[in-house]
Parts: C-alpha cells; structure tokens; sequence
C-alpha cells in the first residue's frame, strides 16, 4: 500500500535516473553511439555517424532538445533515410553534455560509444614540382646580377 501511495505522490519508480538524464532518456547499456553538445556542429564526424546508423538501423535517435532543431538537420536526414525514428528530448531541469544519442530498446552493451575526430592527415610541405616552380621563379625574380 505504501508503494501504490509513494507512486502516487512521486510518480513511478525509474531505474538508473541519473543515467537516464544523461543519456536523454535511455541507459548507457542501450547505447550505439553518443555525441556531445560541443560535436553536433562537427560534420566531419557525420560519415562515421551515417555507418553507425547503417549498422544499427532498429535503433531510436535521441536529440537534445535544449540545443537548436536546426543543429540537427544533418542527423535528422541520415536518420529518415535509413528509417530510424527520433525524438528530441527537452529536461528542463537538467541539460545533459550529450547532445545525440542513437540506442536500442534493448542493452547491448557497446563498449566504446562515443565518436572521436579521427586524426588528419599531416601536412607534409609542398610537392615536388611545386617547389621547384617557386624556385625558378624566385631565382628569375630576384637574380642577383653582379
């Protein structure tokens, strides 16, 4: 009876809230991938996202609502193109670090959820031919004529 009255008053008990105010709603176990606040104007991390979604394709997309719809424009199509749902999720009394969450109904249990700017390439100077072209002309341009 105290259980039915505390439910009453509070609402109904939720697993994990912390992890769910976090994870916009889900748990960490449910998670595909995850992106931050901060790399949801990075479209460079946008083809790894895409393969994550084709590999996951049952999963539901969770948008922060707290940050701009147009932010996700991006996401939004590669998520209807593949046929995944999505809501955005607005907590007005906890704004979560993460900004996207692709997961499932289901744990599974992925063990690295978070998307890493892969590393460029190193700049390696100029080629070849271009350096000899700067070279011709700068010697033609500042010969020294003694």
């Amino acid at each position: 009876m105290d259980d039915y009255l505390q439910q009453g008053i509070h609402g109904a008990k939720v697993t994990k809230p912390d992890e769910r105010r976090r994870f916009l709603g889900t748990i960490r176990e449910r998670v595909a991938v995850a992106l931050t606040q901060a790399q949801i104007g990075d479209d460079s991390l946008l083809p790894q996202l895409e393969q994550i979604m084709d590999e996951h394709a049952s999963a539901h997309l969770y948008l922060n609502g707290n940050i701009s719809y147009s932010a996700f424009s991006h996401y939004i199509e590669a998520a209807k193109k593949r046929g995944i749902t999505y809501t955005m999720v607005t907590n007005k009394e906890h704004d979560s670090d993460l900004g996207l969450v692709l997961a499932h109904d289901q744990a599974i249990d992925k063990e690295e959820i978070f998307l890493e700017k892969k590393p460029e390439a190193p700049i390696t100077g100029k080629k070849a031919s271009e350096i000899s072209l700067l070279s011709q002309l700068k010697n033609k341009l500042f010969k020294n004529d003694d």
